[in-house]
């Protein structure tokens, strides 16, 4: 086996969230896209489409030394593998298909950490079916990927320089100006531990070793968030965080909230499009989170969020040496990511709806596919029509976790309307 190199500090917050998984559970980091194609390509033209992208970026190529399950390295990108792309036939149900490819677990020792498949109707390609491991590429990179994917597709001259890879990321995290960053990081965690307030949510007795999952999918929501953003002069994402922080906050019955904040980590030109995973949970402290005017919160979240997103890349081994010397240290109250992801070409713009003319807000129930991840955790996306809020808890129950989702709507909309 050939010499294996540190994990960047992303890939190893992935390495700690499954590393304990057991084997029921190894399929949980995947995640599936169904990418439709251009009529008229051939099989071939979507084979090297595909060979491609995974050539283009070492995060597609790599295996993992998890031998030593306390020291993670990841192996040189391999420089030849198996381009197979199997077919499947007749798939009149795309969206179908993918729940046994997503359901199958990675061996990161002896796999790649994604799966593709070529799916057909009489005979010809109508989708790509993509499969990839959280380890390989978070959710801004996978749509970088399909955006590479369909340039492949037409026009692979376009498709620039190499990127860098993992590796290279991994290299500059371990310098000396990295580590110095780490330890800024750590020490940003040591002053919220010290100083954050314990609130939690209630764990109703009949809600006990339960996880449900909530989205709420809301047209008007969109708009409203858009206009309190420009109020407060911060961005939406700060704007829903404060509705969602003020929610919990009096679910909780507390003024002072410690939520964890995923943090993208593409703040730096080389790093933006790199494919892998780069996501963190960083801690943020708000104060005052029952506060009534949710453009005060949202100036106090965004700046609240700033300090956060400061210190987003850091060694979670090294953050849970730090819990353990703090026994008493708060856990944090809930957890937010608003997903961001490239925006893509113009010919897959769609005309905008207006609030109006879509459907109604509602909040729809669904199996979780995942577990992993912190107790109440919201994430949060913005569509062309509605803004969707999935709500993922444990130990909380449905009847909660649906008040959670329409008392942070009802805020949107009311404080948009100055209510």
């Amino acid at each position: 086996m050939s010499e294996a190199g540190p994990l960047s500090l992303g890939q190893l917050s992935v390495w700690h969230d499954i590393r304990s998984l057991p084997a029921a559970r190894r399929h949980e980091p995947n995640n599936a896209a169904i990418w439709p194609l251009p009529r008229g390509v051939d099989a071939q033209q979507v084979c090297t489409a595909v060979r491609t992208i995974a050539a283009r970026h070492p995060s597609l190529r790599t295996r993992y030394d998890l031998r030593d399950p306390d020291v993670p390295g990841q192996l040189p990108p391999d420089t030849d593998w198996d381009d197979a792309l199997p077919v499947i036939e007749d798939a009149t149900a795309p969206v179908d298909l993918a729940a046994a490819p997503a359901a199958e677990p990675f061996d990161l020792g002896r796999q790649h950490g994604w799966r593709a498949r070529l799916l057909t109707r009489e005979g010809a390609p109508s989708h790509l079916l993509f499969v990839k491991h959280h380890i390989a590429a978070d959710a801004w990179a996978q749509e970088l990927l399909h955006q590479e994917f369909r340039q492949a597709l037409t026009d692979p001259e376009r498709l620039g320089p190499l990127p860098p890879g993992p590796a290279a990321l991994a290299a500059e995290q371990h310098s000396a100006a990295g580590l110095r960053r780490q330890a800024a990081a750590l020490d940003h965690w040591r002053q919220l531990l010290g100083r954050a307030p314990t609130a939690a949510l209630p764990r109703p007795a009949e809600a006990a070793g339960d996880v449900v999952q909530a989205t709420l999918h809301s047209p008007p929501a969109r708009p409203a968030a858009h206009t309190l953003a420009e109020r407060a002069r911060v961005s939406v994402a700060s704007v829903v965080l404060a509705a969602y922080a003020r929610s919990v906050a009096r679910m909780c019955g507390t003024d002072g909230l410690l939520v964890q904040l995923m943090s993208a980590n593409r703040f730096a030109g080389r790093w933006k499009n790199l494919v892998t995973s780069m996501n963190q949970w960083v801690p943020a402290l708000i104060d005052d989170a029952r506060n009534d005017d949710l453009v005060k919160l949202a100036d106090a979240v965004h700046w609240s969020g700033l300090g956060a997103f400061r210190h987003g890349m850091h060694d979670v081994t090294a953050v849970a040496a730090l819990r353990a010397e703090l026994p008493g240290a708060p856990e944090p109250a809930c957890a937010f990511n608003y997903v961001a992801v490239p925006e893509r070409a113009p010919l897959d713009a769609a005309p905008r709806r207006s609030p109006a003319s879509g459907p109604p807000p509602a909040v729809t129930w669904e199996r979780p596919f995942t577990t992993i991840g912190p107790r109440c955790y919201a994430r949060a996306l913005e569509s062309e029509d509605a803004l969707t809020v999935r709500l993922t808890a444990k130990d909380l129950g449905r009847e909660r976790c649906a008040e959670l989702l329409w008392d942070m709507h009802e805020s949107l909309l009311s404080a948009a309307q100055g209510r």
